[in-house]
């Protein structure tokens, strides 16, 4: 085995890895990328970033809590597509209040929340999908929106869907 030179090494957390094994984002839980997420924010002095990562981490320990288990990614990305959710609705309070500096802190929050989320789904995946839970249910009025309902956002479990989109579709696909 040949020795590693110094340059060819990589500190992550407490582990030392060469360069080439260095853990990828891709591989790594949410919950581990979090972390490493903000050990980089706080060297980098980021402070709007280290304070949306914790507020993400602070969520989800509190869910942790309530719920007396560990998360994991998809329960965390419904967590993190709330806070999403939440952020909206302050933006658009803060606009009508005039607030437009609070309004741009709020989009930027939004925006580092994103990227922890996966791809959001296009409208013509969301439409596909939705004409084959319908076909799938056998679902003809409007009287069956509910169980397609509940059969759409189950296939997107931890994906960041808008519910209110998705039964914008639905109702307009079953009338």
């Amino acid at each position: 085995m040949t020795a590693l030179r110094r340059d060819q090494i990589d500190w992550v957390g407490t582990t030392r890895y060469p360069s080439s094994l260095r853990p990828s984002p891709d591989l790594m839980s949410l919950h581990d990328r979090l972390t490493e997420d903000l050990k980089l924010a706080m060297k980098a002095r980021d402070q709007l970033r280290m304070d949306v990562i914790r507020m993400i981490k602070a969520a989800v320990l509190n869910k942790e809590v309530e719920l007396k288990k560990d998360l994991d990614d998809a329960e965390m990305s419904r967590i993190m597509t709330t806070m999403i959710k939440q952020r909206k609705e302050s933006v658009e309070q803060y606009e009508k209040g005039q607030r437009a500096e609070l309004a741009e802190k709020e989009r930027q929050e939004i925006s580092i929340i994103e990227t922890y989320l996966p791809k959001a789904l296009s409208a013509d995946e969301l439409a596909q999908a939705v004409d084959a839970v319908i076909r799938e249910t056998g679902a003809m009025s409007a009287k069956d929106m509910g169980v397609v309902m509940k059969a759409v956002m189950a296939r997107f479990a931890g994906h960041p869907v808008d519910g209110k989109q998705v039964s914008d579709l639905v109702r307009s696909k079953l009338k």
